[in-house]
């Protein structure tokens, strides 16, 4: 599970592509253009340099050894990476206290944009104008344009991607190829496969009831920009009043219900985990799972022999206003504070860990997407060949940014979806609900708001 306390990757684009408020840039002075934010560390790194990461389901090995292959090749210059599971709890008070390490992947459990907001990390912009690790061009430019994006802020970058995560449905094809099913591309085709599965005396659908972020990103988020298009889903994190309880959230929380009432998804899926779901499915109780692309690495140890999992898109709503190549992506965020003592070393590492022959590496060794243009060629996993095509073809990439700029509203979000499918709450009910958290959010000025 890609275990996030709130909340993408979590991973904006189309129009959705930028993250942050819509305030102005800073203009450039009188004659000439605006100098880049943030310190240049043009070179290698020098002295020591610290590293603390969330050590989530890929763990930190490879950090570690990155850095060990660094310090090989950078005689002088060492490198301590730490990592932990909350290590967001052990990052506060260094930030408040002034004494961080120099490049840190917090996880999703401290308010990064919080600590834009306060002055506590460097600008990036200035780094990434600078050469890329092998001297070909701008290092910027080796990041892919739309998940580069996910990391600014008032038109300054704060925030970089390393791995990310593409949300979707999995099935294994093995089992549908057996009854002859077809994975559907539209909702209409997913009621009707699903009658189908039901008859064979398998669950259609589970889903990792204990954490409903998995249900909003894999079924309601998508759904209602297949239905209302980029701008629906827009207004909704743009907080925009009535947005919360549109025509495309109705309908979408109606699918939800209409999933539920006809009995397709698997009894009891409100109170399994996320690796009990997943098991159900890969032990052949349910026919199809949302899940983003963590699902193998999190899951191989435990599957059965001939299970096999293969990606495809949520089914979309046929004549939506929506793109039906949208794909919903998040990243995992790793930053320089400005406190940072060695701010041009951890400039220096972080180019490293993310020029391409490193990016490869780590695709290849823990089966995931890198943020690097390039990294999914050559050797790439079975399963990561979908999503990645997916990626590559969308013209509609996004995420649901909402979750990292206010997480109250998401948390409410989440509630009011177990409500829904627990059948305590209405289509309506739950988007008047949702609509009473945003609008809450939207009064609260003590809140930094942020516009797409």
């Amino acid at each position: 599970m890609n275990l996030r306390p709130l909340p993408l990757v979590f991973g904006a684009l189309v129009a959705l592509a930028g993250c942050g408020d819509s305030k102005p840039e800073a203009s450039a002075p009188e004659g000439g253009e605006a100098k880049p934010k943030g310190v240049a560390a043009t070179g290698p790194a020098k002295g020591t340099v610290e590293v603390a990461a969330f050590q989530g389901g890929y763990g930190i090995d490879f950090f570690k050894k990155a850095a060990k292959e660094y310090e090989a090749a950078h005689p002088g210059v060492t490198i301590t990476v730490a990592g932990d599971p909350r290590i967001w709890e052990q990052l506060r008070p260094r930030f408040v206290g002034g004494t961080p390490p120099d490049l840190t992947f917090p996880g999703w459990g401290m308010d990064h944009w919080a600590l834009a907001e306060e002055d506590s990390l460097e600008p990036l912009d200035a780094a990434l104008d600078g050469p890329a690790e092998d001297g070909k061009g701008k290092w910027r430019d080796t990041f892919e344009p739309a998940l580069i994006k996910l990391g600014v802020l008032n038109g300054t970058q704060y925030v970089l991607p390393y791995y990310f995560n593409v949300m979707g449905w999995w099935y294994d094809p093995g089992v549908f190829a057996k009854h002859g099913w077809t994975p559907p591309k539209t909702y209409d085709e997913l009621l009707a496969l699903s009658a189908k599965i039901k008859a064979a005396g398998i669950a259609p659908i589970t889903f990792q009831g204990k954490y409903p972020y998995y249900m909003m990103e894999g079924m309601l988020m998508p759904w209602t920009f297949s239905i209302g298009g980029e701008k629906a889903v827009k207004d909704c994190q743009n907080l925009e009043p009535g947005a919360w309880k549109s025509e495309a959230v109705l309908k979408s929380a109606g699918m939800i219900a209409e999933l539920k009432q006809k009995g397709f998804f698997q009894d009891g899926a409100t109170a399994l985990s996320h690796t009990q779901a997943q098991q159900a499915f890969l032990d052949g109780k349910a026919a199809m799972i949302p899940c983003g692309t963590w699902l193998y690495s999190e899951m191989k140890s435990t599957m059965p022999k001939g299970a096999a999992m293969e990606f495809m898109l949520p089914p979309v709503v046929a004549g939506g206003a929506g793109d039906p190549s949208a794909i919903l992506i998040g990243i995992e965020p790793w930053m320089v504070p400005s406190a940072a003592k060695n701010k041009e070393g951890a400039i220096a590492l972080f180019r490293y860990m993310t020029s391409l022959p490193v990016a490869k590496k780590f695709v290849q060794e823990k089966g995931t997407l890198m943020a690097i243009k390039g990294s999914d060629e050559g050797e790439l996993l079975p399963v990561l060949k979908v999503p990645s095509a997916d990626f590559k073809a969308s013209k509609a990439v996004w995420s649901d940014q909402f979750r990292g700029w206010y997480p109250a509203l998401e948390k409410e979000v989440e509630n009011a979806l177990t409500a829904l499918v627990n059948g305590e709450l209405t289509p309506q009910a739950f988007c008047d609900r949702v609509e009473a958290a945003a609008e809450k959010t939207r009064k609260d000025d003590s809140i930094t708001k942020h516009k797409l």
